[in-house]
């Protein structure tokens, strides 16, 4: 069915329930690899010195934030095993998040896009798909699944 499956994870309830998808997915074909994405957005030396507070100890928010991406990844790849899925990787990637999800899907050759209907970004009264799902969607050049 699909050799390639790639999840966008960001921690949230939906990004989990994109992830318990491809999972249900890769028990239909064992064959298939899964592959976790944590996308964060990067912020230059000059953003970071806009900060209205300073730290005593002032991390780069890259680092921060990609520690933290880190640890969406494995929280995500230790419930997918929990889960049974047998082939997982994981992934994190600085940038936007619609187009590095694209990209990288293409760079990984992915057969299959998972995608949760809105991430950590919540709007309730907008859009009844999140701006990065709907992104994805229009972008990718294989089929997106939204959950």
């Amino acid at each position: 069915m699909f050799k390639r499956i790639l999840v966008a994870v960001d921690g949230s309830k939906t990004s989990l329930k994109a992830m318990d998808t491809a999972i249900g997915l890769q028990q239909l074909s064992p064959d298939t690899e899964i592959l976790l994405l944590c996308v964060y957005k990067h912020h230059s030396l000059f953003e970071a010195s806009l900060s209205i507070g300073r730290p005593v100890a002032m991390d780069i928010p890259d680092k921060v934030l990609s520690d933290y991406a880190k640890e969406v990844v494995n929280h995500a790849k230790t419930r997918a095993r929990e889960h049974g899925a047998t082939r997982v990787r994981g992934f994190v990637k600085a940038g936007r998040p619609s187009k590095t999800i694209v990209k990288f899907a293409q760079d990984k050759d992915a057969d299959l896009i998972v995608v949760g209907t809105r991430g950590t970004n919540t709007d309730k009264d907008g859009l009844f798909l999140g701006s990065v799902s709907h992104r994805v969607a229009s972008h990718a050049k294989c089929p997106v699944l939204v959950v």
